[in-house]
């Protein structure tokens, strides 16, 4: 996406995030848009956003897609990468390309893993607010192609966005607030985890086209990512109310809320 297209597009999305920052807005489901749209703007082939949890550790809580490669990504980070550098140091780590040598010998598991999966740079832009950084935005390519320093700019201040919808402006000098709204989202993350892998086995689907499905009815019935996912981990919801995606096979049974295995 170029030229005036792009500014027309990156106008429209932070009016979009700016609607969405309202008291009790959905932070899953805003950042899961916000990753999806990187791949638009940047045209890179996925992005993904960290957080960094009680212990210090970086856990994943949105995606642009739910591959379950793409994900192990996010998680081997927990303890090497270019994410954990970026946290660590507060600077962003761009166009790294992930079939050198050095590369390989600094994140042995990372790199050869990302290889793998088909990916052959990467690029981390920490989640910051001023000298306070909560996470960070990762970014991969499949394709050799650098990113210039507007399309870094860019990437920058959508991880900016991404702080801001995170820690909200008005608890941003208060760090015990911060502290439980960072767990809380990554505590999220998990619900809706489990609820993706239920629906996507007893579909017989993608667990993209069951969390598709599951998002869906969220937002038709303006309901909240975690708390539809923690009615239905808890047995309070029955999800054969929820469409099955239209992916899933003719015979698959009708979903029902989980049995107590899936708490």
């Amino acid at each position: 996406m170029i030229g005036m297209a792009r500014e027309q597009r990156l106008a429209e999305i932070f009016v979009e995030v700016a609607d969405s920052l309202v008291e009790d807005f959905d932070v899953i489901d805003l950042l899961q848009r916000l990753s999806t749209r990187c791949v638009e703007l940047l045209d890179v082939s996925a992005a993904g956003i960290l957080l960094v949890d009680a212990h210090g550790e970086l856990q994943i809580i949105a995606a642009s897609d739910e591959h379950a490669r793409l994900l192990e990504l996010f998680a081997l980070q927990h303890d090497q990468g270019p994410c954990v550098e970026c946290y660590r140091t507060g600077t962003a780590r761009t166009n790294i390309d992930l079939t050198r040598p050095e590369t390989t010998t600094a994140w042995p598991h990372f790199a050869g893993r990302a290889r793998e999966t088909g990916y052959v740079s990467t690029h981390a832009l920490p989640l910051r607010l001023r000298n306070r950084v909560v996470g960070a935005l990762n970014l991969f390519q499949s394709a050799p192609h650098r990113l210039g320093d507007a399309d870094i700019a860019l990437a920058q201040a959508l991880a900016d966005v991404a702080t801001i919808a995170i820690l909200q402006q008005r608890t941003l000098e208060q760090s015990h607030i911060e502290n439980s709204q960072l767990a809380t989202a990554l505590t999220s993350r998990i619900l809706v985890e489990q609820v993706k892998g239920v629906l996507a086995e007893r579909w017989n689907t993608s667990v993209d086209d069951a969390f598709a499905a599951f998002r869906s009815y969220a937002r038709s019935h303006h309901l909240r990512l975690a708390d539809l996912a923690t009615r239905i981990i808890a047995g309070d919801f029955d999800t054969a109310t929820i469409p099955a995606p239209a992916s899933a096979p003719a015979t698959a049974p009708t979903p029902t809320a989980p049995e107590d295995r899936t708490r």
